[in-house]
């Protein structure tokens, strides 16, 4: 009988063109990996970004659209809720857990963090208020003005909703410019209507 062959230095070793080739493969998977996390981040925040804008398009008139906190954060926290609902949909396809995990605190971070500052509006002063409040009169106006309303009464509640939104937008834009321009008015003074 033959001896059984023995096994080569290379086999033996290990074929360092075979190591070299599998550190170059996970290598590549690590960078596509990272790759994939930061589209995945990319694509939540231009998403975030776009939906801040879409929410003024139910303003009435373009004069009509102000920088919103409020909104702002209300961006923010569909942005985390996206995140979260969009990676636990694709988890299969992100196999990273520390950064999966770090995504979905993050995602509920900025969920907690835009709702906290929607309701308890701790970051809006005098004229971020009337910046917030002109786009939502204006959506009034859009609304009330455009409906199919055939009740009487409800079209006479309408005409007044537009008569005073209208009123208030640029009883608004008035002191937005004068604070802005002025600082706040002293103690005691008087609102100033557009009948003054």
């Amino acid at each position: 009988m033959k001896d059984h062959q023995k096994p080569s230095i290379k086999a033996t070793l290990g074929d360092p063109s075979s190591g070299s080739a599998q550190a170059s493969r996970s290598h590549d998977n690590n960078s596509e990996m990272q790759g994939g996390y930061g589209r995945f981040l990319a694509m939540i925040a231009t998403s975030t970004v776009v939906m801040f804008g879409l929410m003024y398009l139910n303003t009435y008139a373009m004069d009509h659209v102000f920088f919103s906190q409020t909104r702002m954060w209300m961006a923010l926290y569909m942005g985390g809720v996206m995140a979260a609902v969009m990676l636990a949909f694709m988890v299969g396809m992100y196999t990273n857990r520390a950064a999966n995990i770090a995504i979905f605190i993050g995602a509920a971070i900025a969920f907690l963090l835009g709702v906290g500052l929607v309701r308890s509006q701790a970051t809006i002063g005098d004229v971020a208020w009337m910046k917030a409040m002109i786009p939502h009169h204006s959506i009034a106006v859009l609304t009330s003005e455009r409906a199919n309303i055939s009740d009487p009464r409800v079209r006479a509640l309408a005409d007044a909703i537009i008569e005073a939104q209208r009123a208030e937008i640029e009883e608004m834009k008035r002191y937005i410019e004068d604070i802005e321009a002025n600082g706040d008015a002293p103690a005691g003074t008087p609102r100033a209507t557009q009948t003054d």
